[in-house]
């Protein structure tokens, strides 16, 4: 059953008496809004033929913030009442101190509709959805004798937030994500190899239940897996690697773009900090953090500040020109916000974060690059990694 439209204004709080609070908070202060959430989610794990978790999670709640130069008075709150609204304004109060700020311009509004509003939870009911994750374990047994274990995991979820900020400005955004992922593992000769792949985004879960798409979700992960079954250990040593499109792209989400969030260069602790201008890359590299794609993971119609999502270039033919800003930290920059303040929740302030980072084809065959080579690595595809911003250096798994 799809609940009712998160309405803070029309089932908790006058907005009026909303906006009053808030401006009295944020007298004297730089910024400053009031970020209110409801969000709920739902997951459902298959593993070996059998469901080995479901759950559902709901969550509301609000933070108020006041900021003053590089202090930022930060107070939330489960319950959505007048009463808690007042304690987290007396809260946040405390870090603008006597004042002395001038708050800065609200965002841009806009009305841009990057993704749909509609639950994606909804559209399958529970014993569906169980049903299709059997159906899933039973073709990928069926694909080939090797296949010893399946798993299936189905996962959707809405949030719906609304920010007032104290010049009056509202602004709302419902944000649907649904996700698949599968994992096959195959035996042979006594030896055990896994592949897996998943697909989601911002749109509704049936698109993922249609069988022609879990289908070729299990194919791509038993494929992986069967390679996996012939894989030697890689070489050591100092050598060449060529990446192919698409997964290692989270070499430039780990590697590249925490290193370019504008609160580690503004505080000196990236390894990109005070390389504005200069070449860091060869030419041909240009990476963009880009919100604005339709239904994509990482796209937000605006962010968790109220400013709208960009198509923002970091790297432009090898030189760095931008950095992911919220607004503190653009405005401490002095530069404009980019749309990327990201929250992980009410409960949190926000940060510069990521949307979609990724490198713009260049003019060269893949097969050009590779025979270019005398001796290397082709990776296609990374299972993960994790990089080091104060010094650059980062590791990968390749899958």
């Amino acid at each position: 059953m799809t609940e009712a439209p998160f309405r803070p204004f029309e089932t908790y709080l006058d907005e009026q008496t909303a906006l009053t609070v808030l401006r009295e908070a944020t007298v004297g202060a730089d910024d400053g809004e009031l970020f209110l959430e409801r969000r709920r989610s739902e997951s459902i794990v298959l593993d070996d033929g059998r469901i080995k978790n479901a759950s559902y999670d709901a969550s509301e709640g609000f933070g108020l913030r006041a900021i003053r130069g590089e202090v930022a008075g930060y107070a939330h709150a489960t319950e959505i009442s007048e009463q808690a609204l007042r304690r987290a304004a007396m809260t946040a109060r405390l870090a603008v101190g006597s004042g002395g700020g001038t708050l800065a311009p609200d965002p841009k509004g806009t009305n841009v509709r990057l993704y749909t509003d509609q639950d994606p939870m909804a559209d399958a009911t529970f014993a569906g959805k169980i049903d299709i994750l059997k159906e899933m374990d039973a073709f990928a047994r069926a694909l080939d004798p090797r296949v010893m274990q399946v798993s299936a995991s189905i996962s959707a979820g809405l949030q719906e937030v609304e920010i007032l900020r104290p010049e009056g400005l509202r602004l709302a955004d419902i944000r649907p994500m649904a996700r698949l992922n599968v994992s096959v593992i195959v035996e042979q000769h006594g030896r055990r190899e896994q592949g897996s792949t998943g697909g989601g985004g911002r749109h509704g879960l049936a698109r993922l239940l249609v069988p022609a798409f879990w289908q070729a979700q299990l194919r791509e992960a038993l494929r992986i897996a069967l390679v996996n079954l012939d894989a030697v250990p890689a070489p050591a040593g100092m050598m060449d690697v060529v990446l192919g499109p698409g997964w290692p792209g989270i070499l430039l989400h780990e590697a590249i773009g925490h290193g370019l969030e504008g609160d580690f260069n503004r505080k000196q602790t990236s390894a990109f900090a005070g390389l504005m201008g200069t070449r860091i890359a060869a030419k041909g590299v240009t990476v963009l953090d880009d919100g604005t794609i339709p239904d994509r993971r990482g796209s937000i119609s605006i962010d968790d500040e109220g400013t709208p999502s960009a198509k923002n270039v970091l790297i432009d033919d090898g030189v760095l020109v931008g950095y992911i800003q919220d607004r503190q930290n653009a405005r401490l920059m002095g530069v404009q916000p980019t749309g990327n303040g990201r929250r992980e929740s009410y409960a949190h302030i926000p940060m510069p974060r990521m949307t979609n980072t990724y490198m713009l084809a260049g003019s060269d065959k893949p097969a050009d690059i590779v025979a270019s080579l005398k001796d290397g690595i082709y990776a296609v595809g990374f299972g993960g990694g994790q990089v080091d911003i104060t010094n650059g250096k980062f590791v990968f798994s390749c899958t």
